[in-house]
């Protein structure tokens, strides 16, 4: 399968920078991250989410199929609502994390970035016969608006009615002309709304949207996640990893009778914890994936995933530790630097504190 690519990438402002993320490739920074940074947790921000595949799920099995193949209780979701979900492999291991958007025939199912393809091969081995798996993904470009002030830029770019959803919310609508699916949802803390455009009017809305807001990359958006302790799959899952050590156990729904991966994480739930995920800010230095965590010079854990901060400025990332040590406020080694633990959010939204009017 052919990585993606964005249908609007002539249309990016110039300075872009692009790199693979799995099977997609996608644009890292608009050329001024700090920029970009800001404009997510100050104002508002355009994201181009064309590395994210759309998975159609319909047929008269689709629901039973979804509520097997998703972690999370989809039997109740309507066609004006959507949520977030992990699919889950039989052993318990993190496939993908997905929004689920309701519709009045089926399913959509949105990868994470770069993982469409893993997910779509999961999907069609779970399939039955009266389940259709169709990408629909060359069909559309997906865009998002994060921010505390990107209510306003729904408003102006296409209906203000809409900057006031409730969170999770799925519309059907127009953008000159041509119909759109509108979701409140988004990923850093900030207000977040996502479009669904067909191809043919990508560019001319990508266009319209960059009047009003500041395009941000991967870089800018993963970090803003990491800021919230929004998960990003493909960085802190693994093999042997299971959801409560990846403290994304808030995206299952450990009531659901049956899903796949549920014997696994219910195993997990009851079994006795080794290692949990928390969150470390310090230091200059961004450590690698791996660098040994020490007390008093015993290791004790690792790196899970790290990054330069703009909003703490400092170094921010997850470590993995024995559960008794999986605290905030800890004084710790992470390779030759002192860091310390915290509790999440690492930043907080001014989305928090911000109305919209």
């Amino acid at each position: 399968m052919e990585p993606l690519t964005s249908p609007v990438r002539s249309a990016h402002p110039e300075g872009a920078a692009y790199g693979t993320v799995l099977d997609a490739e996608v644009a890292l920074s608009f050329g001024a991250p700090d920029a970009e940074y800001e404009a997510i947790r100050e104002r508002a921000a355009l994201l181009d989410l064309s590395g994210e595949r759309i998975v159609e799920v319909s047929g008269s099995g689709a629901t039973d199929f979804a509520q097997r193949v998703l972690a999370r209780d989809v039997e109740y979701l309507t066609a004006e609502r959507c949520m977030t979900s992990l699919v889950l492999a039989e052993d318990g291991a993190v496939v993908d994390q997905v929004v689920v958007w309701g519709r009045e025939d089926g399913l959509l199912l949105e990868s994470s970035t770069g993982a469409g393809t893993r997910l779509l091969e999961h999907l069609r081995a779970h399939a039955g016969p009266d389940v259709e798996i169709t990408d629909r993904t060359a069909e559309h470009a997906l865009f998002g608006l994060e921010g505390p002030y990107a209510w306003g830029v729904v408003g102006r770019l296409i209906d203000g009615e809409l900057a006031a959803l409730p969170f999770e919310s799925v519309v059907d609508a127009q953008w000159d002309g041509a119909d759109i699916v509108f979701a409140r949802t988004g990923v850093t803390g900030e207000y977040g709304y996502k479009a669904l455009v067909p191809r043919e009017a990508a560019e001319r809305l990508w266009a319209k949207a960059l009047e009003h807001a500041v395009p941000a990359g991967q870089q800018a958006v993963e970090l803003a996640m990491l800021e919230v302790r929004q998960p990003v799959v493909r960085h802190e899952a693994g093999e042997g990893v299971d959801v409560l050590e990846m403290g994304a156990g808030w995206l299952v729904d450990i009531t659901k009778e049956e899903f796949v991966g549920r014997d696994a994480v219910v195993a997990a739930f009851e079994g006795e914890a080794t290692r949990r995920t928390v969150g470390f800010a310090g230091g200059d230095e961004v450590p690698a994936p791996g660098t040994p965590v020490t007390v008093d010079g015993e290791a004790i854990g690792e790196v899970v995933h790290a990054v330069r901060s703009t909003g703490l400025k400092s170094t921010l990332g997850l470590l993995r530790l024995p559960p008794d040590l999986a605290a905030a406020g800890l004084r710790l080694t992470v390779g030759d630097t002192e860091v310390t633990t915290l509790t999440s959010p690492y930043v907080t939204p001014k989305s928090w504190s911000t109305p919209i009017i």
